[in-house]
């Protein structure tokens, strides 16, 4: 694996605690998308990556964002995600062309070392 340049304003979310081999694709997603202390700079991002060990795991299209518990979840807990003051976003899967370049790839160059924020703004 190669490290990689993201070009697009995004945001890396890293899920580690979350995140397991062989989740569903509805488990990622929504792992993904909420619920996260986040900027307004979030209006900003049109991708959301889903980072685990340094690696991308999956891409989402940002939609639009929603405070916390405000849309449904089918693989979490509905008390687990109402946190007041956190958003989380609705998406898709980013289109084949966008996660053809960006699954598998290395971003562990994108964190300090010891950063504990889930989440990182790029080119936003």
């Amino acid at each position: 694996m190669r490290q990689i340049a993201i070009i697009e304003p995004a945001i890396f979310i890293r899920i580690a605690k979350l995140y397991s081999e062989g989740m569903s694709p509805q488990e990622l997603y929504e792992v993904t998308r909420g619920v996260w202390c986040i900027a307004q700079r979030r209006e900003t991002v049109q991708l959301a990556l889903a980072v685990a060990g340094g690696i991308i795991r999956e891409v989402f299209a940002v939609g639009t964002w929603h405070p916390a518990g405000t849309t449904p979840y089918f693989t979490r807990q509905l008390s687990a995600v109402r946190i007041p003051g956190r958003w989380e976003f609705v998406g898709e899967l980013a289109s084949d062309a966008v996660r053809s370049k960006y699954v598998g790839q290395v971003v562990a160059h994108y964190f300090s070392r010891g950063a504990v924020n889930p989440i990182t703004y790029v080119n936003a």
